[in-house]
Order: structure tokens, then C-alpha cells, then sequence
């Protein structure tokens, strides 16, 4: 029923060469998207609302009209305007209670299409036919659409600490802590090892930082699903493609090579955000010396030297990092990122090697700095020098003592609760999806 406004976009059926699949899930088990909706078939047809209807069972999508996604975005104002991608440019709205039924009051990012970007109408049918079956609790929740005339809109869930590239890259605040990195790193593994693991698996084929959301947990969710793919047939052992699509640094040479598709590209592109997690660097970055501008090629010899990890990790994790930790994530990566794509290692083996780095005890105590306070800082007591370095003991410097040994006790007690609960941050970056 959600998605019978939606006719008026298949008027314009596809005419990429190039199909427009969705993944086949346990329950139920809906054809293929490419035969629905006639692409890359012998005998294309327009799809009829029934056939669009069953292509997306169980779906609970909302559909908006042009004018009540303005209100909600106050007019698509400058003020709400979290970034753009390739996709077009992406608003923070609210919606309020009574809106729809059954739709809660709740903050989202409305994305809306740039009819002159380097995405269409493909892309925006893409989100809603994957994102309209697939939910995960490491997948963006898609919550409608919008299409009027020529406009393409879409509304989701709002990701309040924004996307992974802007949050390592170009944030001003705190850097991102090892502890959070590696959950971020496990979540979105978690992500991909979901689509990998259908009836029918999906080909995410644009991992990237950039497709990594966070919320106000450091929970990682992937987005942007325009450019992914059904896998291949149970008689085939990849998928062609006429047209190579992906991020520049992140997509797998043989890929890039011959066209042909599988769940292995997503391994190798995994591998490379977690490089970058661990050194603080983009896949391709040219402001640095040139033999050091691709993250894969200057990396590799090093990755699989233990002796040689802390060279490649990012300064300013300032050594709070766990060793043995670092040394297993960048044996992982190395493996991630092998030239043949049949070594690689699936996803779900990737989860059972990051889950125990969590829990491993050899990460550094982050130094303590007790500052006096102004009260006391013109007093000659003890107590107002609890860190005293002389030799001279007494109680009151025992008791400075006990105060330090608190303090560490205290650190130790926060490093365990990042585990669990996210981690903090003196910043919260805006949403850009």
C-alpha cells in the first residue's frame, strides 16, 4: 500500500544497461528485482502497482508528499542543511505526532535528489527497494519517500554524530578513541556480513567511510544502498558489470579489472576503512609524499611485520591503544585486502576476529593530570599539592597518595564502559548521510 504513490516514478523505467536488483530474503521470498521491474530482459514492460507491491513485501514505508517534507525541513532552510553527496543535498527535519499514523515524533535526514548530480532515478529506487525489506540494527532505517513529477526524496532515521569520514577526518574535537574505532569497525562488519548472509546475498559494492553513520552511542549503520547488488546466481560465481561504480582507493582491483562483482569486493573494501580507522588516514590522500598517497600500497609491507604496526598507527590515539589489539586489526586488514579475492575472509569470520579486542586488558592508563584548584593555589598546605614530588612524606602526602590511586582506579572504571556504552566526545558532528 506504502508504495502505490510511487507509480508515477516507473513511468520512467530504467534505461541503464545496467539492472536495478533487490536481494531475495528467507521469509518470504520475492522474485528479483530486474525481473520485475523488466531490466536487462529481453522484453522489458512497464511494472504495474501490483508487481511493485509484491517486489517489497512487508514493507512499512511511509510515503510523503513534496510539500509536507518542506514543512518538516522548514523549507529545505540553510539552517538544516547537513551536507551533500552524491545523491544530493540532505536536511535535518522533525516530524511530528499525528503525521501519519503509527509514525512516532522523531528527528530525520531528508535527502533529496540533484537532478543534475552523478545519482538518478536508479539510485533512489535502489534505497527504497533494498532499504524497503532489509532491516538491521547495523543498516540506516529508511522510514519513506517522496516522488512528485521529477522529484526524488528520501527520509530517514537522523544519525546525530554524522558519517565515519567526517568524524575522522574532519573533525576538530577529541580524536576518535581506539575503543570506538574498533566497535565501529565491528558494527559495520556486522552490517555486511547481514546482506552477505541472505538467501540471496547483497553486494553492497560502495563501502566507504563516507556509508558509515554513527548515532549518539557510536553505533555504526550503513547507508547509501544506490549502488548495490543482488550476488550472483547459484550457478554463477560473480556478476558482470559493463559499469565500474564505487569510491576511488576502495574499490578491489579485480573489480576494477574485469567488471565482475562478488561478496569478496565488499571484504576488500572493509579492509581498507580499517586501515583507515587504525591510521587516522584516507584511502588517497595527495597532499602526503607520493609513495605514501595510497593507503593500500604504502600499508601492505608493513601490515604483516608485528614489529612494524605502531609505525603505521594514527599519532594522535597518542599511544592509548592496545598493542596486541593493533597488531591482530592490521593482520586482519592485511588479509582483508589480499590480491586474490577467494582469500580473503568472509565477514563473519571478520567479526569473530575483532569481537576479543574489545576485552583485551593491555591498553595503556591515559596519563592523569591533577589540576589545584583556584582556591588553593596560593595555599601552602599539602592538600593543595595532592601530586607531590618530593621526598619528604607525611599523611597529608599519603593521602595525595590515595587520591591518585582513586583516580586511576576511576580511568580503568570509564576504559571498561567504553566497551559497552559507546564512548564520549567533546564534539557531536552534524549528520550527513
Amino acid at each position: 500500500m506504502a508504495l502505490k504513490m510511487a507509480i508515477c516514478c516507473f513511468s520512467n523505467t530504467l534505461e541503464s544497461k545496467e539492472e536495478v536488483v533487490h536481494p531475495k530474503q528467507s521469509l518470504p521470498s520475492p522474485q528479483r528485482a530486474s525481473h520485475v521491474l523488466g531490466i536487462g530482459t529481453k522484453h522489458g514492460s512497464e511494472i504495474s502497482i501490483d508487481e511493485l507491491s509484491n517486489s517489497i513485501p512487508g514493507s512499512n514505508l511511509y510515503v510523503f508528499t513534496h510539500d509536507e517534507l518542506r514543512l518538516v525541513t522548514n523549507n529545505f532552510s540553510l539552517a538544516n542543511f547537513l551536507g551533500e553527496g552524491g545523491f544530493g543535498a540532505v536536511y535535518k527535519g522533525f516530524i511530528h505526532d499525528g503525521l501519519r499514523p503509527g509514525l512516532e515524533a522523531q528527528a530525520v535526514a531528508v535527502k533529496v535528489l540533484d537532478l543534475e548530480g552523478t545519482q538518478g532515478h536508479k539510485e533512489w529506487l535502489a534505497e527504497v527497494i533494498y532499504l524497503g525489506q532489509l532491516r538491521h540494527p547495523n543498516l540506516v532505517k529508511l522510514i519513506g519517500y517522496s516522488c512528485e513529477n521529477d522529484q526524488r526524496l528520501l527520509v530517514y532515521e537522523y544519525m546525530s554524530r554524522g558519517n565515519l569520514e567526517k568524524l575522522l577526518f574532519r573533525g576538530h574535537g577529541a580524536p576518535l578513541p581506539w575503543l570506538a574505532r574498533i566497535k565501529i569497525a565491528l558494527e559495520a562488519a556486522k552490517g555486511l556480513a547481514f546482506l552477505h548472509d541472505l538467501n540471496n546475498p547483497v553486494i553492497f559494492r560502495d563501502f566507504k567511510a563516507a556509508n558509515i553513520l554513527l548515532d549518539a552511542d557510536y553505533t555504526a549503520k550503513l547507508s547509501d544502498f544506490g549502488f548495490a547488488r543482488d550476488g550472483p546466481e547459484e550457478d554463477k560465481t560473480h556478476v558482470s558489470t559493463k559499469n565500474i561504480v564505487g569510491t576511488k582507493g576502495y574499490a578491489a582491483p579485480e573489480y576494477i579489472m574485469t567488471g565482475h562483482l562478488t561478496i569478496m569486493s565488499d571484504v576488500y573494501s572493509f579492509g581498507v576503512v580499517l586501515l583507515e580507522l587504525l591510521t587516522g588516514r584516507r584511502s588517497v590522500d595527495k597532499t602526503r609524499p607520493k609513495r605514501e598517497q595510497n593507503l593500500v600500497d604504502w600499508t601492505r609491507p608493513l601490515l604483516k611485520d608485528p614489529k612494524k604496526i605502531e609505525r603505521l598507527m594514527d599519532p594522535r590515539l597518542d599511544g592509548q591503544y592496545s598493542v596486541e589489539g593493533s597488531k591482530i586489526a592490521a593482520m586482519l586488514a592485511y588479509q582483508c585486502l589480499s590480491k586474490h579475492a577467494k582469500s580473503r575472509p568472509k565477514m563473519s569470520a571478520v567479526i569473530k576476529v575483532l569481537e576479543p579486542i574489545l576485552d583485551l586488558k593491555d591498553m595503556p592508563l591515559a596519563p592523569f593530570v591533577y589540576v589545584v584548584p583556584a582556591d588553593q593555589s596560593n595555599r601552602s598546605s599539602p592538600k593543595g599539592r595532592s601530586l607531590s614530588t618530593g621526598n619528604g612524606g607525611n599523611k597529608d602526602d599519603d593521602k595525595g597518595g590515595s587520591k591518585v590511586e582513586d583516580e586511576e582506579k576511576q580511568i580503568e572504571k570509564q576504559k571498561r564502559s567504553l566497551r559497552t556504552l559507546g564512548v564520549h566526545s567533546d564534539s557531536a558532528p552534524q549528520s550527513l548521510c
